[in-house]
């Protein structure tokens, strides 16, 4: 009698233990990081590639953990019962239903799901061989019970050879490269952020302003157009008529030089070496401004709005600093933009755009509207304000300094704390 219930006790205890294996197996196979696994199929993985034929049909693979756990908590309440009456008679079922039910719940449900939720990926790989020999092993009941539940389920039109794919949303990307943690340095979350703001930017964002662009006027003396071209700090430069509104074309440094080596450079020379201006509308995105570079074989275009009037000028180079940051080594230029002074203030070129003065100051100024700061002052007042103007936006403390030509050229600004309320 004794070695009879200590049958019993061991076939209780490999039951429970079984039990606890189907539990673990379904969290561990449905937790699994379909991503990461994906790729490790693509390094041939032999237990990830297991795991991914497994998971190709999740109705057998539910059909097999569910019959199983079925199967074991059942002849476990069977074999559970039959102790009991041998230690306790009649009283001994209830007993042994109420011992039976907290031993499952703890160790046969909750431990093991726990433990899977855990580390899924180390517990689908470890259950993936047993599984799919138990998959053989059920087959029948696997293809009775898949079936009806099949069955079921068109009912309601939802068909298993349907399997939704999983996409990601450009926030949920986000949220992937936010939570990388360690496994990403800083600088290259940053870039990846920047690439997903690609699509939501446009050229209008970042281009340089119609009044900043350098170009040559060539109604200009020839002895001042080849001073510009000594001079200057770009490799490629508008040629226009007596503004830039009357667009020539665009002229690279490298091909002045060229004409230059040869004795050949004179203005109709310089004319006939120039591109043809190459026009985008204001609202092109830059995830698609980036292909149209690539597509037309250029490195700048022109900025027009609904009316083909010129708004400014957007480079390649420029559309990279959205997404590597700044790299330019002209510290001059961005002294001439922003000086910081000894009071905590900075005194802000009043053309610098909003988006690239948060980026450069870790600001949060309001983007939706004017693009520059002076547009984003004249907007909120109503008007063009005189100098020693001061005025707040948000928690931005801005004082006027320079105006001219119906425009405000400097501005003295500073973040101040928000008020507790």
């Amino acid at each position: 009698m004794a070695y009879h219930l200590s049958t019993l006790f061991l076939i209780l205890f490999f039951l429970i233990i079984l039990a606890a294996f189907f539990a673990a197996t379904e969290i561990g196979m449905m937790s699994i990081n379909r991503y990461k696994l994906k790729h490790l199929v693509k390094k041939e993985n032999k237990q990830a590639t297991r795991v991914n034929q497994i998971l190709s049909r999740p109705d057998r693979l539910l059909s097999v953990v569910l019959i199983g756990n079925t199967l074991a908590n059942i002849l476990a309440s069977t074999i559970a019962t039959l102790i009991g009456q041998r230690i306790y008679g009649d009283a001994g079922i209830a007993i042994a239903t109420i011992i039976l039910t907290l031993v499952i719940l703890v160790f046969a449900e909750m431990i093991p799901k726990t433990f899977a939720a855990i580390y899924p990926q180390q517990v689908a790989f470890a259950t993936s061989l047993p599984l799919q020999i138990l998959q053989l092993i059920f087959a029948p009941l696997v293809y009775i019970s898949s079936s009806m539940s099949n069955g079921v389920l068109r009912l309601f039109r939802i068909s298993i050879d349907k399997i939704q794919k999983e996409f990601l949303t450009n926030e949920e990307l986000r949220s992937v490269v936010h939570e990388a943690g360690g496994l990403l340095p800083v600088e290259h979350k940053s870039m990846l952020i920047s690439l997903l703001d690609l699509e939501q930017a446009t050229v209008e964002d970042i281009m340089i302003p119609k009044s900043d662009i350098v170009g040559i006027d060539i109604e200009e003396p020839w002895s001042e157009i080849l001073y510009q071209l000594e001079t200057a700090k770009h490799t490629r430069l508008p040629l226009y008529r007596n503004s830039i509104d009357d667009l020539v074309g665009m002229i690279h440094v490298r091909d002045v030089l060229n004409l230059a080596i040869d004795n050949e450079l004179d203005l109709k020379s310089l004319l006939k070496a120039a591109d043809e201006p190459y026009y985008i509308p204001e609202a092109t995105s830059l995830n698609i401004q980036i292909l149209n570079f690539r597509k037309m074989k250029r490195r700048s275009s022109f900025v027009v709005d609904e009316y083909g009037d010129i708004q400014g000028l957007v480079t390649m180079e420029d559309i990279l600093e959205e997404i590597v940051g700044e790299f330019t080594t002209d510290v001059a230029a961005l002294s001439r933009d922003i000086t910081p002074q000894s009071d905590g203030s900075v005194i802000v070129d009043a053309s610098l755009t909003l988006r690239h003065l948060n980026r450069l100051m870790g600001w949060q100024l309001p983007m939706i509207g004017p693009k520059t700061l002076s547009g984003l002052i004249v907007e909120h007042l109503g008007y063009i304000p005189p100098a020693e103007s001061c005025l707040t936006i948000e928690n931005y403390r801005m004082e006027i300094l320079r105006v001219s030509d119906n425009t405000i050229k400097s501005v003295k600004m500073f973040k101040i704390s928000k008020k507790r309320k």
